[in-house]
């Protein structure tokens, strides 16, 4: 089993780290948080020209045509640069549910333009805060309608279309909505992370469509791949978070030497730094089994989960911590790491709700 990427992956990962360093400094998620936009257009714009939404889609449809691992690592450098982006909902979920469940019409009408970034996608599924349950789910749909209340999603403010989970003839199923259609009501939310906007969407007989095959084992297998994708995100975003903390103590003197010298600082680093490499080697085990579709991934999308989710939020606490008093202050960059740790911690259910998910299906795997 080799875990090492080839060359032109390399390249891929490094050409993505220099764009954005020169297009998404902090700077860009500071203005974003602070500012009426829901985004950065620009730099949204930027990546479809680079091809990152379209990472996964074939070329058919206009999208780059590259691997799981290709994206994983356009992730890990989105997270690295904390880019104010509507990229995770859209390309981890909105985009995987068009490829594995849309039907031809389907994909031939979005995945162009989810391609070129002209349309952006959401995953809609809880509906109230914490919530990651199918049989939670109320929304339902009859005769092609769909009626309900969904929040918190994800970009649901600025997307084009919604992936929904919802009921039909009592089962919980997938569905498709053009979010420009009527009976679509959006209500930006206050999030905690405001450099990623959250909305609630309630429906009203608007009209949607199915996607095939969508029952509950696909819809897990789906989040699945979009927590194995994230916690390349929390990786990259966790290990620029370690590299500044680093930086600040080495350069912050107390008794005549830099903080980094003395013995407490040297162990809180170096126990970070094993956390996110922990961290990594679950990501990368986890996007070796979804690349290659083994049954694996069952056990290590949660692992990968659980792992990133904990590293990142842990890094943030000691960054604002080691930073000392300035840590707290706004003009600081650490409450945008603290923020965004907090954020992709509790998308796609948190890391509880994936510690319960792998001891069931640890416990059903021994007991088949």
């Amino acid at each position: 089993m080799n875990f090492d990427f080839s060359e032109e992956q390399k390249l891929l990962q490094q050409t993505a780290r220099d764009f954005l360093a020169e297009q998404s400094p902090l700077s860009t998620c500071r203005e974003v948080l602070e500012g009426d936009a829901p985004y950065a257009a620009a730099l949204w714009k930027g990546a479809a020209e680079m091809g990152w939404q379209g990472a996964v889609i074939p070329e058919s449809f206009g999208g780059a045509g590259f691997g799981h691992l290709e994206l994983a690592m356009i992730a890990e450098e989105v997270g690295r640069a904390l880019a104010p982006i509507p990229f995770g909902p859209s390309v981890y979920l909105a985009t995987e549910a068009l490829l594995r469940f849309g039907s031809p019409a389907q994909q031939k009408s979005w995945l162009p333009r989810l391609a070129d970034g002209s349309a952006i996608g959401c995953f809609a599924f809880a509906e109230r805060p914490g919530q990651n349950a199918f049989e939670s789910v109320e929304a339902k749909v009859s005769g092609g309608k769909l009626s309900g209340t969904k929040l918190p999603v994800g970009d649901g403010d600025v997307a084009s279309l919604a992936i929904v989970a919802a009921q039909d003839g009592g089962r919980v199923g997938l569905h498709l909505v053009d979010l420009s259609t009527s009976g679509v009501t959006r209500t930006p939310l206050e999030s905690f992370d405001p450099s990623r906007s959250q909305a609630k969407l309630v429906f009203e007989g608007a009209a949607c469509e199915p996607l095939a095959g969508t029952d509950a084992a696909a819809i897990a297998k789906l989040l699945d791949v979009a927590a194995v994708l994230q916690a390349f995100e929390q990786v990259g975003a966790a290990t620029r978070a370690l590299e500044i903390t680093r930086e600040f103590v080495l350069g912050r003197y107390a008794f005549g030497k830099p903080i980094a010298a003395f013995q407490s600082i040297k162990h809180r680093l170096a126990d970070l730094w094993c956390e996110i490499e922990l961290a990594r080697s679950n990501a990368y085990y986890a996007a070796w089994a979804l690349s290659n579709d083994s049954p694996e991934l069952a056990a290590a999308a949660p692992l990968a989960r659980i792992a990133a989710s904990e590293a990142f939020e842990h890094v943030t606490v000691e960054m604002i911590q080691m930073h000392g008093g300035v840590g707290y202050t706004w003009e600081y960059d650490c409450h945008l790491f603290y923020r965004r740790a907090k954020l992709l911690s509790a998308s796609l259910g948190t890391p509880r709700y994936w510690k319960n998910l792998l001891v069931d299906r640890l416990r059903a795997s021994r007991a088949a």
